[in-house]
């Protein structure tokens, strides 16, 4: 049985997955985001179809204007010889910027790209576990959990469930988990994704501490 892999490895490991992620996706890495977007797929599927029409800029800049159109017209012709007697006001259209920015980088990033990221990690766990020659099928989390939360089989399925259910109230509470706002926020700088990352981290120490030094 081999040793686990050093404290640096594993930085480096998440490092390269976050930034080869924000590369060759142009988005956001999260793991909570794209969980919640793979357990709406069929709701995900209708929005990418509606977005992939609008993600050519002239498209949806020719869409508008005919919008507009339709909906105050256009200047009605001049009879000959004379003035329109009901002139109908024409929309002005500003001419668009040269460096306007692509509707592309808004969107979201395409469901295949999250359902792979969810595979990985699974698929990166096993393979991590079956190389460390450490790979065990249980139905429990260990002597720890035993030890200091409880050892009974239906209170800690029970425990496990309610600390899910306040895991993922957390999560759509912050608008994002350890991996989209430790990894990526805090990699960009957001002031958000910092106090974010602060609190969360700061109250797993605290209850870690209540846990094992006072409880």
């Amino acid at each position: 049985m081999s040793d686990y892999w050093p404290w640096w490895a594993g930085a480096a490991g998440l490092a390269l997955t976050t930034v080869n992620y924000a590369v060759t996706t142009d988005r956001s890495f999260g793991v909570s985001g794209a969980w919640d977007r793979v357990l709406h797929w069929r709701t995900e599927r209708r929005v990418e179809r509606l977005n992939a029409r609008v993600t050519d800029d002239q498209v949806l800049v020719e869409a508008l204007a005919a919008a507009t159109v339709a909906q105050f017209g256009t200047a009605a012709p001049a009879p000959a010889g004379g003035r329109n007697p009901h002139p109908v006001a024409r929309p002005v259209q500003p001419d668009a910027p040269a460096s306007a920015p692509s509707t592309a980088g808004l969107l979201p990033a395409p469901l295949l790209s999250q359902a792979a990221l969810l595979l990985s990690i699974f698929l990166g766990g096993w393979v991590a576990a079956v190389v460390s020659g450490r790979f065990q099928l249980r139905l429990d989390m260990g002597d720890g959990f035993r030890q200091v939360v409880t050892d009974d089989p239906v209170g800690m399925v029970a425990a496990l469930f309610v600390g899910g259910v306040l895991v993922g109230f957390g999560t759509r509470l912050a608008g994002g988990c350890s991996s989209g706002h430790g990894l990526n926020g805090c990699g960009r700088l957001q002031p958000v994704s910092l106090v974010a990352t602060a609190v969360f981290f700061g109250t797993a120490v605290l209850v870690s501490f209540l846990l094992w030094k006072v409880i």
